[in-house]
């Protein structure tokens, strides 16, 4: 598929709006253990990718036959991520971990610029750095971070999270040539090791309800299913640097979810914290800005 700069663009946006979705779907989840629910969810997102490989005719072999490095950048990248982002979750305060695992943006920003094509700007880095502070408001809801040496374990987790999704984000530029629809493999490889990891280190909590049912459903199709797709084809023919200042969108509308639909209240650190994030975002997309002006691209 031969994308233009502007729609793989565009494709990364509607990834970063549909994770957005994913505080609010996960919270109608219930208590369904984490690894469970990832092995829930990335198991509908690789039986979506079958079915389309099936209606189309497409040979399944091209998607399991990939070079060792594709497979460990894929696994490595969409397994990796969630098992570092709940180890550190469980071993660490929620907001200080939330908050280091969230660096992922600002570092696609800067790894990105030693893309072959890609320009590191001042406002790209102006306007993540922004954008980071506001999230960090967002996640810690104003107050002052804990850091204690008993939490190592888990910030080093989160750290480990953020380094695995940016560069794995980074580095899918390399095979931006390969077919979005590998996803489809390395999501039904992360959902088998997901139940492994379920069956070693949670109990089973089966759905009780249908609201339950549809909410893990939509998380399959959407945040945890079609997000990680539309997110390739961003990060191979967009702009990945703009990509990574708007990825701070993500936190600033699923917490505007919350607000309206009851789940949270309003503070001033959320108010201070939207305003950051979204003064950021405009900085660190003058370049998509001028674009969109001025180019019919």
């Amino acid at each position: 598929m031969n994308l233009t700069r502007k729609t793989g663009t565009l494709a990364g946006l509607a990834a970063i709006l549909l994770w957005a979705l994913l505080a609010l779907f996960t919270v109608l989840t219930g208590k369904i253990p984490p690894f469970q629910l990832t092995a829930m969810t990335f198991a509908v997102a690789f039986c979506l990718a079958l079915i389309k490989w099936l209606v189309k005719g497409q040979s399944i072999r091209e998607f399991l036959f990939l070079p060792a490095g594709l497979w460990c950048l894929g696994v490595g990248g969409l397994f990796g991520y969630h098992f570092f982002y709940f180890l550190a979750l469980k071993s660490a305060p929620a907001a200080e971990a939330g908050l280091i695992a969230y660096l992922w943006p600002l570092l696609i920003v800067l790894f990105s610029s030693f893309l072959p094509g890609e320009t590191l700007r001042w406002f790209h880095i102006v306007g993540a750095v922004i954008s980071l502070i506001g999230a960090g408001l967002l996640i810690t809801g104003g107050q002052a971070l804990d850091i204690k040496s008993e939490f190592l374990l888990g910030y080093g987790a989160a750290l480990v999270c953020a380094f695995t999704w940016s560069g794995y984000s980074v580095l899918s530029r390399r095979y931006s040539g390969v077919s979005t629809d590998v996803i489809g493999t390395f999501c039904g490889v992360t959902a088998l090791l997901a139940l492994i990891c379920h069956l070693a280190f949670e109990q089973t909590l089966v759905p009780d309800s249908a609201g339950m049912w549809l909410a893990v459903l939509a998380l399959g199709i959407g945040p945890v299913g079609g997000a990680f797709f539309l997110w390739d084809m961003g990060v191979k023919h967009g702009d990945i640097q703009g990509l990574g200042v708007l990825s701070y969108l993500a936190p600033l509308l699923s917490t505007l979810l919350l607000v309206i639909l009851g789940g949270t209240a309003f503070t001033w650190s959320l108010f201070a914290g939207c305003m950051l994030i979204t003064s950021g975002a405009i900085i660190g997309s003058l370049q998509l800005i001028r674009e969109s002006l001025f180019s019919g691209k």
